[in-house]
Order: structure tokens, then sequence, then C-alpha cells
């Protein structure tokens, strides 16, 4: 019980592991480089920062990730907490104020009394026990002594891009208006419609406009779950129609009919004064992105408080290297967690956080590790990032075709999703009963 876990980054996965050691009356020492030094994509000081969208994606239990968030409820998730407290409407989505997200999970990981926290890089794998959850943005020094730890074994890697924020007052809301896809939920999202006339001339601005440099950056080196819409529009007309432009399910009440393409701006502050633009990740140039933004009619004068980025991401190539508690297949008390593990989402990060802990925890405490099969989200996720059959391995978001499939045959698919929800909750609830008695 006086065992001391280190754990090497204070982003999502590395704060959930900090914390669930730490309830567990392990002492932990955190180590974070920022303000210290910060990454490109960084913006704040504060622990667990959203660089990209503020949203936490669905929240149905038909939804993979829906089931994850609700996995994590169970267990006692920090960041789960914390999500819930700072949350801002988004319809079927959990979505949050970032910045009082943010500074939530600084304020509870600094006031535990079994976490001491260390501002300043780390460029060295310390001997365990310890957690290297350094993110997809893991410093250059960091990079190469994880590099130098698994005896050369270079990183695979992918770039990602960040959506634009506008102020509310600027959008034009005569041109706009409220609601949540097929009425669902409440009227949680700014719909900023376009004729076909103007969508056409969007899409051929947005494909012919400029990109700023990234070093090494191909359009086929975009993970699939964060493509620039510049990406989008060069791959034919219509993408962003089937895409973060569908019209399906939204009826303007000024025509009464569905659009022909709509742009959809979400909360991304508890004020409501500040919202994304959907699913527009993209790296043009600032300049670019105002004029080719401001085309939608009703963000014609549109002001940006933050222009979209783009980043590489850097992961493990985890299969060769990782087992399904994200161990070092060679040490076990070494240990990674979050994005650099090649778990792909801001919920799985913080379940791989989840995972990679309780196990630690266990081990050090010489009691059975909770066994997360694949019938968890949890243990899907885990499962699949150790899976040695892997050929060409590449992030992967949570969705229900990594899990166990059911033994019987459920009609429909929402109805076959939940079924397996409620097979995995079934597992969850006896973990985390044992888990809440292994706590001091």
């Amino acid at each position: 019980m006086n065992a001391e876990v280190k754990v090497i980054g204070a982003g999502l996965a590395g704060c959930e592991a900090a914390w669930q050691l730490a309830q567990r009356g392990l002492r932990v020492t955190l180590q974070e480089m920022k303000p210290q030094k910060m990454s490109p994509a960084h913006h704040s000081a504060d622990f667990a920062e959203l660089v990209c969208s503020n949203s936490l994606r669905g929240d149905r239990l038909e939804n993979a990730v829906g089931l994850l968030k609700e996995e994590l409820r169970r267990l006692g998730s920090l960041i789960l907490q914390c999500a819930e407290a700072c949350r801002v409407e988004a319809g079927g989505a959990l979505a949050v104020d970032r910045t009082g997200f943010s500074r939530m999970v600084t304020e509870r990981i600094r006031s535990h009394p079994n976490i001491t926290v260390i501002e300043g890089e780390a460029d060295a794998v310390p001997p365990g026990p310890v957690i290297i959850a350094t993110g997809p943005l893991t410093s250059d020094a960091m990079s190469a002594a994880i590099r130098d730890y698994f005896g050369g074994q270079d990183y695979l890697s992918f770039f990602d891009a960040a959506a634009p924020l506008v102020t509310f007052a600027s959008v034009d809301m005569e041109q706009a208006w409220f609601a949540s896809r097929y009425d669902r939920g409440n009227a949680d999202y700014v719909n900023c419609p376009m004729e076909k006339e103007e969508y056409l001339a969007f899409v051929q601005a947005l494909a012919e406009a400029e990109e700023a440099p990234v070093h090494g950056f191909e359009d086929s080196m975009v993970f699939e779950g964060c493509m620039p819409v510049e990406v989008m529009a060069r791959r034919g007309v219509d993408t962003l129609r089937y895409g973060p432009m569908k019209p399906v399910g939204l009826r303007d009440p000024k025509t009464g009919r569905e659009p022909y393409a709509v742009a959809q701006l979400r909360r991304d502050n508890a004020d409501g004064t500040i919202y994304n633009l959907v699913g527009f990740q993209t790296h043009l140039r600032f300049g670019e992105q105002r004029r080719v933004f401001s085309m939608i009619p009703a963000l014609h004068g549109a002001e940006f408080v933050r222009y979209g980025v783009m980043h590489r991401n850097t992961f493990l190539d985890s299969p060769r290297l990782l087992d399904r508690t994200y161990c070092d297949r060679r040490d076990p008390l070494v240990a990674f967690a979050g994005q650099l593990t090649g778990v792909e989402g801001y919920v799985e990060s913080t379940a791989s956080g989840y995972l990679a802990a309780v196990c630690m925890a266990a081990r050090l405490q010489g009691r059975p590790e909770p066994d997360f099969t694949r019938r968890t989200a949890i243990g899907a996720l885990a499962a699949y990032i150790s899976d040695a059959s892997v050929g060409a391995f590449q992030p992967m978001n949570v969705n229900f075709g990594i899990m166990e499939p059911l033994d019987r045959r459920v009609r429909g698919k929402a109805n076959r999703n939940l079924a397996i929800a409620a097979r995995a909750l079934a597992v969850i609830d006896t973990i985390a009963d044992a888990e809440r008695k292994a706590e001091p």
C-alpha cells in the first residue's frame, strides 16, 4: 500500500490513471511538461485540455461510445464526473465547457492528498511502476526516450485537425435556426443552411483554398475520424453533404423543407458565447479559413476566436509492444495509456488510463486484476490495441465491431446494440463492486 507510481502526462488518460491509483491508496507522482513547455496544439496550463472538439460524442447506449461512457461512469471515472459537471447542451451528445472542464480536473488532481504534481518535461522512461500517457503530441525528447526504450522501434503516425471557434454574437440568426437532428433532445445546435448554388460555390472554394504547410502531410495520412473539410471537398462534390454538412433530419422553419446542405455549430462554453463548427476540422491558412467559411450565409460576418489547426499525432505499434492491460509485454510495471497507444478519442483515452491504472494497482497490492473481457467496451479496446494478429495497425475509436458478438440473434441493429450494452454493463457492475471493496 506504500508503493509509489509515477504517471507522466496530465492529459485525459494521465489524469484518470493518477486518480484511480490515488483512490486505491497508492502514492502518485504526476509529471506534466506544461506550462514550462507547450506543444503547438495546447493553449492552457490546465490538465486534461481538449485540443480538438469539446464533444465526448454520443451518449446513447445503442452507440458504442455511449456505452463506453456509461461503463466509466459506473466505475467512478474522474473524467466522466467532471464532464457531467461541466456539460453544455448538445442534443444526444455529451459536450463540455472546455475551460471549466479542464479547470475542474486540474483542481481535483491537485487537491488529492495522494497525488504530487511535478512540472517539467520528462526525457526518459523511468523504472516501473510507471504509466506513460504523454499523448499524441509527445515532446521530441520523450519520443526519443520511448523509441530507445523499445530498442529503436519506430512510431507510427497520422495527422489530426481541429475545428475553428466563432462567437455566437457574430452568427446571423436571421439565416440560421436552433434545432437538433430529427428534433431529438433539446434544440442545441445552430443550423446554417445553404442552397445548392451556395453549396457548390463553397465546395469549389474549399477544394482550391490555400493550405498551411504541415511537414510530411499527405491526404492519405489523415485519420478518417478527423478528416479536414478541404480534403473531403477534394474527394467529391457531395462528400460534405453526406458528412458534416448533411441536411437529413433538419427542417428549416423558414421554408418548411430540408436545405440542400447545413453547417452546424455546437456550444463550446457554458455561457453559450462561443460555438465550434461541427466537423469542420481544417488546416487551411487562417486568412483562407475566414474567407471560405464566411461563404456560409449565416457566417458572413463571423468573428473567429480560434482558427482550425493541424498537427502530427504519433502512436506506438501497440500490438507488438503492449498487452491487454496496456503494459509492456516485457515488464508488467511499465504501462502506456491514451492516444499514444492507438486508441482514438477522448473517452477511449480515458478508458485506457483507467484500465492501465486499476491493473497496475492490483499488481502492486497483490490483488487479482479485474477481468475486462471483450464483452465490455473497455476490454474490447484493450484487446484491439494488443492483438498481435493485426497487420497494418491504425488508431481505433470504440465500436461494437470489436466487441464479442452476442450468442443469440437479435432483430434490428439498435436492439442488438442495446443487448450488447446490457451484457457489458452486467460485467461492469460486478467489476465496479469488487473495485469499491478494494479502495481503502
